[in-house]
């Protein structure tokens, strides 16, 4: 039935033919008898099998190509569906504008996954919703800071048209007006520095000196003007601090002129030092009116008062530009005060390993 399949095969490892269009598995056995070599072969026809293998095979690529699409398509609609709600977050998103800050994303409203990114967003609001009140506050007091000298200037000069005037009349309307420009300039001087410290645009020369004599020629600058209130201006301690000389005694001369403000007569001003291992503190104390409690917080705020009829003197800029001073050497502020009892502004210089 199969003459090229004389080879003997063994039994548990048959071979497949193809005879008259089938597939056949063979086993053929040669045997010797009287001389004669006999051939046996055991065919099993394995067409039908075959069919089925066939069958089976398109089948299952059938089974593949669908479940590869239908898999792809509950992907899209199952991706589609779960970022729907992100899609009404970036909605809710872009309809927040300048003028509407208070609106929130409201977390409770949407999917556990994406609770923690509306809170997110909703934290960012908050602080851009703060920054935005202060910006506003800062541009009122600012123009209000400005429109003072100027109101101040303009009507004293229209005064002084209004009729002759002696020489020691108009000296006395020009000093006037020159100190006017002089407060002036130095509201602008200070905004200005700030803002360079803001932008990281304030050159600091740091190096070692003593601080000591640093804050005795404070105390001695301004106890001329403490000596009219009779106001003591004390020190105490001493150490090499690491610093920038010029902009170290712009800020304790700051908290020396702001506690002058606020210290009444027969008080007394003391600048405390202190060399730590890794710092150099600095306390300015007085034993003034104080500072409630709920003011501390944005005392060191730019043009914050708290006296918010405006009736003390200064633009409210001391404070803010000392705390500037201090971050640009890397340090930290930190105020302590009981009303009618005293104020004392800490400033903590790192030393140079930590600087």
């Amino acid at each position: 039935v199969f003459p090229a399949a004389k080879k003997p095969t063994l039994l548990f490892s048959p071979k497949d033919y193809r005879a008259g269009g089938k597939l056949f598995s063979l086993v053929t056995i040669n045997e010797e008898s009287s001389g004669q070599t006999y051939t046996i072969q055991l065919a099993q026809d394995r067409s039908s099998d075959e069919q089925v293998e066939k069958t089976f095979g398109y089948l299952l690529i059938g089974v593949l190509l669908g479940s590869v699409l239908a898999s792809t398509l509950i992907a899209i609609t199952v991706t589609k569906r779960g970022l729907h709600p992100l899609g009404e977050m970036a909605q809710s998103v872009r309809r927040i504008e300048p003028a509407h800050l208070k609106e929130r994303v409201a977390p409770a409203g949407w999917p556990r996954e994406l609770q923690p990114l509306a809170i997110a967003f909703d934290e960012m609001l908050e602080r851009l919703d703060q920054s935005f009140t202060r910006l506003s506050q800062f541009s009122a007091d600012l123009a209000h800071e400005l429109r003072t000298p100027i109101a101040n200037m303009l009507g004293e000069a229209q005064v002084a048209l209004m009729h002759d005037r002696t020489s020691a009349e108009y000296r006395e309307i020009i000093e006037s007006t020159i100190g006017e420009c002089e407060r002036l300039a130095g509201i602008v001087d200070n905004l200005l520095f700030v803002a360079r410290v803001d932008a990281a645009r304030e050159p600091i020369v740091r190096k070692w000196f003593d601080a000591r004599a640093t804050v005795e020629k404070i105390a001695a600058f301004y106890q001329t003007i403490a000596d009219d209130h009779y106001v003591a201006i004390r020190c105490k301690g001493e150490g090499q601090i690491y610093a920038d000389p010029v902009l170290f005694e712009r800020a304790v001369g700051n908290l020396v002129d702001n506690a002058l403000r606020f210290t009444p007569e027969k008080g007394s001003i003391q600048i405390a030092l202190a060399e730590g291992a890794a710092d150099f503190k600095v306390a300015v104390s007085d034993n003034g009116c104080g500072i409630a409690p709920e003011h501390l917080p944005r005392v060191f705020d730019r043009f914050y008062r708290a006296d918010s009829s405006r009736s003390s003197d200064g633009a409210g800029l001391g404070l803010a530009l000392v705390k500037s001073i201090v971050d640009l050497h890397g340090g930290s502020t930190k105020i302590e005060s009981e009303v009618h009892r005293g104020t004392t502004v800490i400033l903590v210089f790192p030393n140079k390993s930590s600087a």
